[in-house]
């Protein structure tokens, strides 16, 4: 089970969100965002967020840091590291199934993350096979879009999806982010796009958006 840090709004949370950071960061990177997002006061939410394994990062000369998978080359979606993918996934899915355990229903149940977090979670949530709340993906890109084709009853089919990317991200390129939506579109998804004048970062606005959408599926 991964570490994690765990932030609960109100008493007897019946929402959780799981948040990824990104490479190299840990879960401290997004826990001060939770009274930013302006979630209501009588919504109860549980916030997760875990911090990745330890592990040697290909493109910056192996050095060791936390990572929900490799980095191979600097064409970030070339070379992709399907088993370290699949490894953090199965990761994600203890988290949901700890949560299981706790009496939340998996449609209660929000996936987020930034940059390599936000793949993961959308990796992830894509493929879990009981309904989920939704997926919110930040500077993010879907890293093996193969794997995620319409299917004629995909439990995961029509939940909502947040994906919002900076204009100006060199680290994730704009580009990657938009190929990842419109394939996710074009599968059928419930997918939503938000762009930012913003480099490989958050904004106040993306802040605010995701509050309100957040807001929304809390209802």
């Amino acid at each position: 089970m991964l570490d994690y840090i765990q932030r609960d709004l109100g008493e007897n949370p019946n929402f959780i969100v799981i948040w990824l950071h990104g490479l190299g960061a840990d879960g401290h990177d997004f826990e001060p965002i939770v009274p930013e997002l302006n979630l209501p006061s009588s919504t109860s939410v549980r916030f997760i967020f875990p911090h990745a394994p330890q592990q040697p990062v290909t493109i910056n000369g192996g050095m060791v840091m936390r990572a929900w998978y490799d980095i191979l080359s600097m064409e970030i979606a070339g070379q992709v590291d399907e088993g370290g993918i699949d490894r953090s996934a199965e990761l994600v899915k203890e988290l949901i199934s700890q949560e299981l355990d706790r009496g939340i229903g998996s449609d209660h149940i929000l996936l987020a993350g930034f940059s390599q977090g936000g793949a993961i979670a959308l990796q992830t949530g894509l493929l879990y096979d009981k309904p989920l709340l939704g997926i919110l993906a930040l500077s993010a890109y879907l890293p093996i879009p193969r794997r995620v084709q319409f299917r004629e009853d995909p439990v995961n089919q029509s939940m909502p999806i947040f994906m919002g990317h900076g204009t100006e991200d060199p680290v994730v390129p704009i580009q990657l982010g938009r190929q990842s939506f419109e394939y996710l579109n074009d599968q059928g998804y419930a997918v939503e796009w938000y762009t930012y004048p913003m480099q490989h970062s958050v904004s106040i606005e993306e802040i605010r958006d995701v509050g309100v959408w957040m807001t929304n599926l809390f209802q």
